[in-house]
């Protein structure tokens, strides 16, 4: 019975995410579908939060429910919604089932029969459940067995917002996030354990009263950061003024910070009050701060030490209260070292430092973050459905990004707009494959061997490790690969017994391809 599983999944001590995938999980087995759905609703967009049987990047998706029929009505309904085989409307998760994937090529609408439910929390709408299949149909029977369990779904996804709520952790894309929190947090999107550190660090200074200094490369995201600090703030009601220093010209900057009276230089026709004073009770979000002069940041100083400034040509003194928080790509601390930056202004604005990871060290983040972009350039385009081959996937999480996540959107949007050129039309699933992601930047993107080799043997079991340890140490480099593959490969069949859907997904590479290389290495006649 499927409310005696989850019963027993309620009396053990898990995270809140692992929570959440048991449930998708027992409800996939106990009703025989190909893939569950949970979205939480937030200011009329829906946030995948728990999935199986769909694309990772699903769960870097947002549906907003005026662009996608089906959700709508499961909205507006007043119980169970059953879309068969002959509904007209889209569905939201065509061309992302998992079972699908494989056929990377094909664009058709795959005709399938879909069940959606609304979940309350605490008698408050919370979101909405769906159940996709693809090889059978929802009987009666089985809608009836669906509704007579959903209490025990509700129960097990409040249950899992209150370990949340004590753990005092907010991430994003996944349901432990307050739905304040969640807006907040805009785009950032991720759940690796890099950024979930982030956002430990984010709540553990949002509420002082403390200088921030943002540190990260370019595209990492250092903007959100700052937003998100703010709007988690005491100064979340006032405003937040946004400065890009490295926009300021010398001859504008002290004017732009802190105003000027008129005739202070020419062209000044009126008195003006500058950023500071704008930003007075609120916060002050300073960009790229390593690019103001020395001058300037002696004058900022002074600004930030006493909560006083002087407009340009005045001399009245201006008591102001402004929150701090800056940001650089660059390395401050070696710059103060080299005498292009204060030292003091270091120290006063790295009261409580936060370094913003770069891509290449959040894991499996890119296929989120990728998601995400999928459904806006989707929506952009007005198409039907736009996805990842497996191909694109891997090479997505396969590449470096020296761009970042700024890097990632512009890769989406560019590859999306490549696919529809082919002559798409708005009713048909665009999927992107590994040609729409040649070039990043001037930049080819491509996985050798000896690169995936490495970075799909932490997926196998201990078993299957321990026999590449016993391939010979010495040799050249091509055959010591083609080894390494051949074992690896090998001992992965073997795990799975000669499963190859199962190998292929383990060793995270596309079926088709795992079956061309065990054929180059001699596994397969």
């Amino acid at each position: 019975m499927i409310d005696s599983r989850i019963i027993e999944d309620l009396t053990k001590e898990l995270s809140p995410n692992i929570r959440l995938y048991r449930l998708v999980s027992v409800i996939k087995s106990e009703f025989n579908c190909s893939a569950v759905g949970l979205l939480r609703l937030q200011q009329q967009t829906l946030h995948m939060v728990a999935a199986i049987g769909l694309s990772h990047d699903t769960l870097g998706r947002q549906f907003k429910v005026d662009e996608h029929p089906r959700l709508k009505h499961i909205i507006a309904a007043n119980g169970l919604v059953h879309f068969d085989q002959n509904s007209p409307l889209p569905d939201p998760y065509d061309g992302l089932i998992d079972s699908l994937m494989e056929d990377s090529t094909s664009t058709k609408l795959h005709v399938h029969d879909c069940v959606g439910i609304k979940l309350h929390i605490n008698n408050q709408l919370w979101g909405v459940l769906t159940l996709d299949a693809m090889e059978n149909s929802f009987n009666n029977e089985l809608k009836e067995r669906l509704l007579a369990n959903i209490w025990w779904f509700e129960t097990s996804i409040h249950i899992a917002e209150l370990e949340s709520l004590l753990a005092s952790r907010y991430t994003v894309n996944q349901f432990e996030m307050t739905i304040e929190h969640r807006n907040s947090a805009k785009d950032i999107i991720g759940n690796s354990p890099a950024i979930l550190k982030l956002f430990d660090e984010m709540n553990i200074i949002a509420d002082a009263e403390l200088p921030v200094l943002i540190m990260g490369e370019t595209g990492v995201g250092k903007d959100l950061v700052a937003h998100y600090i703010h709007t988690q703030s005491k100064r979340k009601n006032k405003p937040m003024v946004v400065v890009n220093c490295a926009a300021l010209p010398d001859a504008l900057a002290e004017s732009e910070l802190f105003g000027h009276v008129k005739g202070a230089f020419s062209g000044a026709i009126q008195e003006r009050a500058g950023r500071f004073e704008v930003a007075n009770n609120g916060t002050l979000f300073l960009d790229e701060i390593g690019e103001l002069s020395l001058p300037i940041q002696a004058k900022l100083l002074r600004a930030i030490q006493n909560g006083e400034i002087q407009r340009l040509g005045s001399d009245t003194v201006h008591r102001v209260n402004v929150r701090i928080i800056a940001a650089s790509n660059r390395n401050l601390l070696k710059a103060a070292e080299d005498g292009i930056f204060r030292m003091d202004l270091f120290h006063r604005l790295s009261v409580y430092p936060i370094e913003v990871p770069p891509l290449r060290e959040r894991e499996k983040d890119a296929l989120l973050l990728a998601g995400h972009f999928l459904e806006l350039n989707r929506a952009r385009f007005g198409l039907r459905g736009l996805r990842l081959s497996p191909q694109a996937s891997h090479l997505l999480t396969s590449y470096h990004w020296p761009g970042n996540v700024r890097e990632l959107e512009h890769v989406i949007s560019r590859a999306a707009l490549k696919a529809i050129s082919a002559g798409y039309n708005n009713n048909t699933i665009v999927t992107l494959g590994s040609e729409h992601l040649d070039l990043i930047d001037g930049h080819h993107l491509y996985t050798d061997s000896a690169s995936a080799s490495v970075n799909t043997i932490a997926a196998i079991p201990l078993s299957a490790q321990s026999s590449t340890s016993q391939m010979q140490t010495l040799g050249p480099l091509k055959l010591l690969v083609q080894q390494f593959e051949h074992d690896l490969i090998k001992k992965t069949l073997e795990s799975t017994q000669y499963n190859w859907t199962q190998a292929a997904k383990i060793l995270e590479i596309d079926a088709s391809n795992l079956h061309k290389l065990a054929k180059k290495l001699g596994l397969k006649q």
